[in-house]
C-alpha cells in the first residue's frame, strides 16, 4: 500500500484549494489502496480538530514551542513560508516516511523545496495554479526538478510545452458535482420569495472571494451600462462575497451612482448557520432568523455557508459573470455550471477553458495592461462587452437557457468531476515507479576546504563547485548558475567566487549544525589532531597563518585544524600546512574542552591559542612535547 502526503489548504477552509482537498482526499481514501496524510496549510501541528477524520492530518503551521531562529524570522518570506508549511514539513517527511508527495497550492508555496534532501527521492508532484502569462519564473526555474509537474488550466501547460517542457501537464481541479445542481422551478420561486426578490427579476451573480484581482469595478460599470440599456429589465446584481475584505464596495457603488437596493449579497449568521439575501447594510446585523445579535456578517472563508446553501443561492441567479485579471482554476464558474447557469468569463488565463461554446460560457472581451514590477499580462474586462453578454442571455428564450445551461452542467461532468479527476490523479499515482530512500534528511555538510580543479568552462567550474561545495546539483538552467556566470563574464574574478561559495559553506553549515567536532573532524586521525584558535579578527588571522609553518615542523604527522569565524576563513585555508577550518564558538576558549584532561581525552592533542590573541591559556599537551 502506497502512503501518500496530501500537501495542501486545510480541507475544511471554505477556498479552491480546500475545496479540492476535501474532495480529493476523500476520493483516494475511498479506494482503499492508499495509506493517506493530509499535511493541512492553516493548521497547528497538534490542532485536536484534525483528530476527527479517517484518515491522518497534520497540521503544517509550527506549535509555539518549535524554535525558529532570529535570522530566519527577519527573511522578507518568512511568514509565507510559515503558512506554507516551510517549517514543518521535513519533520513530517521524515517521520512519516512517504512513498509519494502531492503538492496542491500556488507555485510559490513549494519555492525551495526541490533543493531539500528528500525531493525526489521519493515520487513528488506539484499540482499547482498558474495564473498569467508570462509564466512566473519560479515555475519555470523549477520545472526540470519536478518530475510530475502538473497545472489546473491548460493554458499554463501549453506555454510551458512551448518552452520546452513537455514533461508539463494538465489537471484540472476537481469540483464536487453531487452538491451543485438545478433545483425545480417552484423551489426557485420559493427562494426569492423568501428573501423579496421577485419571480422576474433578472439577477446576475457573481461568487469571488473579495481579492483585488477580481474585477468588481469593471462588473459594476458593465452592470450599470446594461440597466442604462434596458430599464426595464428589473435586475438585480448578486454579489456573494466578504465585503470586510480587497474592494470597498460600498464606495465603488456610490461612486458609481448604482441605487445600493440593486445589489444583494450574502449574510450569514454565525449562530444559527443561516443565510439571508439582501442590499448590505454594513457588518455584523441582528440575525432576523434567530434573533441573536450581531451575528450576521458577508461570507467569508471561516463564517460562510454550506455548499448545499451555496446550491441554492447560485439557483437563485439568471446569469453568472466572472470577470478577472487572471486566474488559476475559478471554481465558482463550474459550480455555477452545474446548476445549469450561462457562465460570462473574462477569455484569458484559466478562463479560456471556461468560456467556450461546448463549456456553456461566453467570452468576455478584454484588454491587456502589464502588472507593475512582474510585468505580467493581466485583464481588464471590458464593461461594454459584459453588457453586451447580459442583455444576450436576458433575451434569450427560456429553451435556450435551458439548452445552453445543460451544455453547461454536461462539461463539468465529464472534465471536472472528483470521480473524473480523482481517477486522472489514481493513474497518475499508480504509475510512479517504486523509490527506495532512508530518510536520513539531515542536509550534507557543505565543505569549505574544497578547492577546484582546473576547469577553463566557466559554467562547468560553477556547476563543480555547486556540488562540491554547497552540495547543490544544479543544471545549466538554474537562475543562480546563471546569475555566476554573467558576473565571471562581466570580470569577477574566480577567486572572489570561490571565497563566496566557501563563506556560504562556514555559514550553511553553521545554521545546519551546533558546533559538534564529530561532524568537522576527520574519523581516521583521533589521536593526530592539533587545533590553532583564532579569536581575534583579521590582523591575528594573518599573523597566526605563520606559525603553521612551524607548528607543523614540529609535529610532521599530525593534522593542523584553524579554529576561527567564519568569514576569515579565506585568509588562511590555502596555508598547506593547514588541514581543515572549524567554526570559532566562544567556548572554545576553553582549552579543557579542546584537549580534555587525564584519561578524559578531548579532541585534540594540542589546542594552540596564538599570543596575538591575548589570551592566557594553561595547556594539557596531553603527553606531547
Amino acid at each position: 500500500m502506497k502512503k501518500i502526503i496530501f500537501h495542501s489548504n486545510y480541507h475544511k477552509l471554505f477556498t479552491g484549494f480546500g475545496k479540492n482537498a476535501k474532495n480529493i482526499i476523500s476520493y483516494l481514501y475511498k479506494t482503499g489502496k492508499y495509506e493517506i496524510i493530509e499535511v493541512a496549510n492553516g493548521k497547528g501541528m497538534n490542532d485536536p480538530e484534525l483528530s476527527k477524520f479517517p484518515w491522518k492530518c497534520i497540521g503544517a503551521f509550527p506549535d509555539p514551542s518549535d524554535q525558529i531562529s532570529p535570522e530566519e524570522q527577519k527573511k522578507p518570506e518568512f511568514q509565507r513560508n510559515l503558512s506554507y508549511g516551510h517549517y514543518k514539513i521535513d519533520e513530517i517527511i521524515a517521520k512519516e516516511k512517504p512513498d509519494i508527495y502531492i503538492g496542491a497550492e500556488d507555485i510559490w508555496a513549494f519555492d525551495g523545496f526541490t533543493k531539500r534532501v528528500w525531493w525526489n527521492k521519493i515520487n513528488c508532484m506539484i499540482w499547482t495554479t498558474l495564473d498569467s502569462l508570462p509564466i512566473i519564473d519560479t515555475a519555470v526555474n523549477s520545472a526540470s526538478k519536478i518530475e510530475n509537474f502538473y497545472t489546473w488550466a491548460s493554458f499554463a501547460s501549453k506555454d510551458m510545452n512551448r518552452m520546452g517542457y513537455s514533461h508539463v501537464k494538465t489537471l484540472n481541479g476537481s469540483v464536487d458535482t453531487s452538491k451543485f445542481y438545478k433545483l425545480k422551478n417552484e423551489d426557485k420561486i420559493k427562494l426569492r420569495k423568501k428573501f423579496n426578490i421577485n419571480e422576474d427579476d433578472f439577477i446576475t451573480g457573481f461568487v469571488f472571494r473579495n481579492q483585488l484581482r477580481k474585477s468588481v469595478p469593471n462588473l459594476l460599470d458593465g452592470f450599470k451600462l446594461f440597466l442604462e440599456k434596458n430599464p426595464k429589465s428589473k435586475a438585480k446584481l448578486l454579489l456573494h462575497t466578504h465585503w470586510s475584505e480587497g474592494w470597498d464596495i460600498p464606495r465603488l457603488i456610490k461612486e458609481k451612482k448604482i441605487d445600493p437596493n440593486l445589489i444583494l449579497t450574502t449574510y450569514f449568521c454565525k449562530a444559527c448557520r443561516q443565510y439571508e439575501i439582501k442590499p448590505f447594510y454594513g457588518q455584523n446585523q441582528d440575525c432576523r432568523i434567530c434573533g441573536a445579535p450581531k451575528s450576521q456578517e458577508t461570507t467569508n472563508i471561516v463564517n460562510g455557508v454550506s455548499e448545499s446553501q451555496l446550491n441554492e443561492i447560485y439557483n437563485i441567479m439568471n446569469v453568472y459573470c466572472h470577470p478577472f485579471t487572471s486566474g488559476g482554476m475559478e471554481i465558482p464558474i463550474f459550480e455555477a455550471k452545474l446548476t445549469g447557469l450561462i457562465t460570462l468569463v473574462t477569455n484569458y488565463s484559466c478562463g479560456e477553458d471556461s468560456c467556450t461554446k461546448i463549456s456553456g460560457g461566453l467570452p468576455l472581451e478584454w484588454s491587456e495592461y502589464r502588472e507593475p514590477g512582474t510585468q505580467f499580462i493581466k485583464a481588464t474586462t471590458s464593461a461594454k462587452s459584459i453588457s453586451e453578454n447580459l442583455e444576450l442571455v436576458f433575451n434569450m428564450s427560456d429553451q435556450e437557457r435551458i439548452q445552453t445551461g445543460d451544455l453547461a452542467r454536461d462539461f463539468v461532468l465529464k472534465n471536472y468531476s472528483i470521480d473524473v479527476i480523482g481517477k486522472k490523479l489514481e493513474e497518475i499515482i499508480d504509475n510512479m515507479p517504486d523509490k527506495q530512500y532512508n530518510f536520513d534528511i539531515k542536509p550534507s555538510l557543505r565543505d569549505p576546504n574544497y578547492n577546484p580543479p582546473i576547469i577553463k568552462d566557466d559554467l562547468k567550474w560553477l556547476i563543480d563547485i555547486y556540488k562540491n561545495i554547497l552540495k547543490v546539483d544544479v543544471d545549466v538552467s538554474d537562475e543562480g548558475l546563471q546569475n555566476w556566470a554573467l558576473k565571471l563574464k562581466q570580470g569577477t574574478k574566480r577567486s572572489q567566487v570561490l571565497d563566496y561559495f566557501k563563506s556560504v559553506a562556514f555559514r550553511e553549515n553553521q545554521e545546519m549544525y551546533k558546533p559538534d567536532f564529530e561532524d568537522f573532524l576527520d574519523k581516521d586521525d583521533q589521536d593526530k589532531r592539533i587545533a590553532i584558535v583564532i579569536s581575534g579578527e583579521d590582523e591575528d588571522v594573518f599573523l597566526s597563518n605563520s606559525l603553521l609553518n612551524g607548528i607543523k615542523k614540529q609535529y610532521p604527522n599530525h593534522n593542523i585544524y584553524a579554529i576561527l569565524k567564519p568569514e576569515f576563513f579565506p585568509l588562511i585555508s590555502s596555508n598547506k600546512n593547514l588541514h581543515k577550518c572549524i567554526p570559532f564558538s566562544d567556548q572554545l576558549q576553553d582549552p579543557m574542552i579542546l584537549e580534555g584532561k587525564g584519561k578524559h581525552k578531548g579532541y585534540f592533542n594540542i589546542a594552540f591559542y596564538p599570543e596575538t590573541t591575548k589570551n592566557k591559556k594553561s595547556f594539557c599537551r596531553n603527553n606531547l612535547k
